[in-house]
């Protein structure tokens, strides 16, 4: 199959179990036959593994990135792009489309952060993320969200943890071993930071909503439990003390223009804090200046070649794509199966589960992070 010489020369069949298991089933089945597919999935060496995936399954394939005319500019890695060129594989943008170079005829579009919601595929929408659902609050296309279920968690609370310290790492920061770690926001991704960095012996620190019942419930009994310090984001003196005396400070709201004045403040004044963004949108806002945060506000993890490892984005590629193949069989005729925003068919997301725990490098972080 195409890109299975990259994909082997790159990692070991145990990183993807999940996505094998669907390019197994679907080389044989062949669910997308016929169907032009758009993927806007950030385009890195690891989302291949997905793209041979949709191929097996027979889809008339084009990958799509943002420039951002619509949604978030999206991350991408150039030589990959090189790649699916070079195998005939067309790469467009939302201006391509916008501008009727290229057709707004899709079948499917699997997106990510709302890039392509502008568009009117015959079948509907898989989405991605969280933060790419207010694009579709008025959609009239079905649409799936990939990052309301349990899947999900693997590669925000495990994976992009992992990706923030890896990104630090090859920037040359290390020793985190008794330096302070400032985290905003307390969800998927604010959690696996935070965890991450309290395996690294750093005294860890979250700035969330605790009013109103609001703090991200899932997951601050995991953060207490773990002796992570959490404070509330509306208290303008707290905030701006464990600020001005952190050694790092990342956001991971995925709000834009996310930071209160006081933690922006306190931003400015503290010169030694490593600051970095771990979030698609811009979260410090104008008054925080490009050259003040790593990587230029983007997210920390996407200066690295594999922004999330495979082993750790295997499970939700497979889920955006299987969401894919969901929603065709939805379809009765012309009728359409439902209209709107709708959460993963569970069934779908245990089976990934199970195969990945079973088969997967993973499976005993995964217990872990379950239990």
């Amino acid at each position: 199959m195409i890109f299975s010489e990259i994909i082997k020369e790159s990692y070991e069949p145990r990183e993807y179990p999940a996505l094998a298991l669907l390019s197994d089933q679907w080389l044989q089945m062949r669910p997308f036959w016929g169907c032009k597919v758009l993927v806007a999935t950030p385009i890195f060496r690891n989302t291949l593994v997905e793209y041979r995936a949709l191929l097996a399954g027979g889809a008339n394939l084009y990958v799509g990135h943002s420039v951002g005319t619509s949604g978030a500019v999206m991350p991408c890695d150039q030589k990959i792009i090189d790649l699916l060129k070079e195998k005939g594989i067309p790469v467009i943008t939302d201006e391509d489309i916008k501008s009727g170079k290229v057709a707004d005829d899709f079948d499917l579009i699997l997106d990510c952060a709302g890039q392509f919601a502008f568009c009117h595929p015959r079948k509907g929408f898989v989405e991605l993320t969280r933060s790419g659902v207010q694009f579709f609050e008025k959609s009239e296309h079905p649409v799936y969200v990939a990052d309301s279920g349990i899947v999900k968690r693997i590669e925000t609370v495990l994976g992009t943890g992992d990706g923030y310290f890896r990104g630090l790492e090859s920037l040359g920061y290390g020793d985190f071993e008794g330096k302070s770690l400032v985290v905003f926001g307390s969800g998927k991704v604010g959690c696996g930071i935070a965890l991450h960095g309290v395996r690294r012996g750093m005294k860890v620190c979250t700035i969330t909503n605790t009013r109103n019942g609001n703090s991200n419930s899932n997951f601050s009994s995991v953060l207490l439990n773990n002796d992570v310090r959490i404070e509330d984001y509306l208290d303008d003196d707290m905030v701006a003390d464990v600020v001005t005396h952190a050694d790092f400070v990342v956001t991971a709201t995925g709000l834009k223009n996310a930071l209160t004045l006081s933690a922006v403040s306190a931003i400015l004044a503290n010169t030694k804090a490593v600051v970095a963004n771990m979030g698609v949108e811009d979260e410090f806002g104008e008054h925080v200046p490009k050259t003040r945060v790593l990587n230029e506000k983007s997210p920390l993890n996407f200066v690295l070649d594999e922004p999330t490892h495979l082993k750790y984005i295997d499970t939700s590629l497979a889920l955006h794509a299987a969401l894919g193949e969901r929603l065709l069989q939805d379809w009765t005729g012309e009728a359409k199966p439902f209209v709107g925003v709708q959460d993963p068919p569970s069934e779908i997301e245990q089976r990934l589960l199970v195969t990945t725990i079973q088969n997967g490098v993973i499976g005993p972080e995964i217990c872990d992070m379950l239990r």
